[in-house]
């Protein structure tokens, strides 16, 4: 998922219209709608700085706007094998089906067990009424 994909889902989830968002991150009000237009499509890139901008202005962290391609399978298959590299997860098949593992010990496991142990914990909470969609959406678009 490009860059221009995640601006457009979080522009909409804040209730934005292109222009808002542009006239928010600064742009001037004649071409504000066209900018982040082409933002959207891809046709231009944000720097680092108007990314941040941009991420702020919606509510999110720039990461959540910088997720690897994951429209494709090929491009959802290269973010797993970057995982694989990285943290050691690897695909087991079982009689349940595929699952994935994280592997112990690996570089870079502790922090990443401890993040999943987060994740995991929000997730319940989600399921048992304790916060709301929202709220859970709120802290993963957010997670640093």
């Amino acid at each position: 998922m490009h860059i221009g994909n995640r601006i457009r889902f979080f522009r909409r989830r804040a209730g934005m219209t292109q222009k808002e968002l542009g006239l928010s991150v600064g742009f001037l009000p004649v071409s504000a709608d066209v900018r982040i237009a082409q933002y959207e499509s891809g046709s231009r890139k944000p720097k680092a700085e108007l990314l941040a901008a941009i991420a702020h202005v919606l509510g999110v962290t720039p990461a959540a706007l910088t997720v690897p391609d994951i429209d494709s399978s090929a491009g959802l298959m290269q973010a797993l094998f970057a995982l694989e590299d990285r943290y050691g997860i690897t695909i087991e098949e079982n009689a349940a089906g595929t699952d994935f593992r994280l592997n112990i010990p690996y570089p870079g496991f502790t922090p990443l067990s401890l993040d999943l142990s987060f994740w995991a914990e929000q997730h319940r909470r989600l399921e048992s009424g304790e916060i709301t969609q929202e709220e859970y959406d709120d802290w993963r678009y957010n997670f640093k």
